[in-house]
């Protein structure tokens, strides 16, 4: 690998992937602006992010970002497009545990079980790692169940 990727990020007039890499001989950072062509408001998202990570004139540089990376880069790209804000769409990237997925279309969905995906595989321990316990028992406390007067009456018709 001759090129380390230091930051990317998004040029919204023309769209653009702004990238800020380190060549690992000499040690200089150095910035390139990947023009994303062919894209629209309407494209996919993930086949774009991987065609310009397998495009050969771009390949090199980007070889240390990883896909996902490219994937958020595209979004926000395609989201300036609809005429959503940057903070509606770094909102998006947020995982809300109280949030309905539900209501959610298809991509969208997709994209929360990938984040929660990405979660769980950095959060989890293996039985490799330090402070591993195979077996963990935690008591829960049961909550207190309220009775209300409608449930003892139903109980006598019965």
């Amino acid at each position: 690998m001759r090129f380390k990727a230091k930051r990317c990020g998004v040029l919204f007039s023309p769209p653009s992937i702004v990238l800020i890499y380190q060549h690992t001989e000499t040690k200089k950072v150095r910035k390139r602006i990947i023009p994303v062509r062919n894209f629209s408001k309407y494209s996919d998202y993930s086949m774009a992010a991987e065609r310009l990570k397998n495009h050969p004139r771009h390949r090199d540089y980007l070889e240390s970002v990883s896909q996902s990376q490219l994937e958020k880069l595209h979004i926000i790209l395609r989201d300036h497009m609809q005429g959503f804000s940057l903070e509606h769409s770094l909102a998006s990237f947020h995982l809300d545990p109280d949030e309905d997925l539900n209501k959610l279309d298809d991509e969208e969905l997709t994209r929360k079980k990938g984040q929660m995906d990405e979660l769980f595989e950095k959060n989890r321990k293996h039985k490799d790692d330090p402070g591993f316990v195979y077996d963990i028992e935690v008591n829960f406390t049961k909550p207190v169940i309220e009775k209300c007067s409608w449930d003892e009456e139903s109980d006598d018709e019965f």
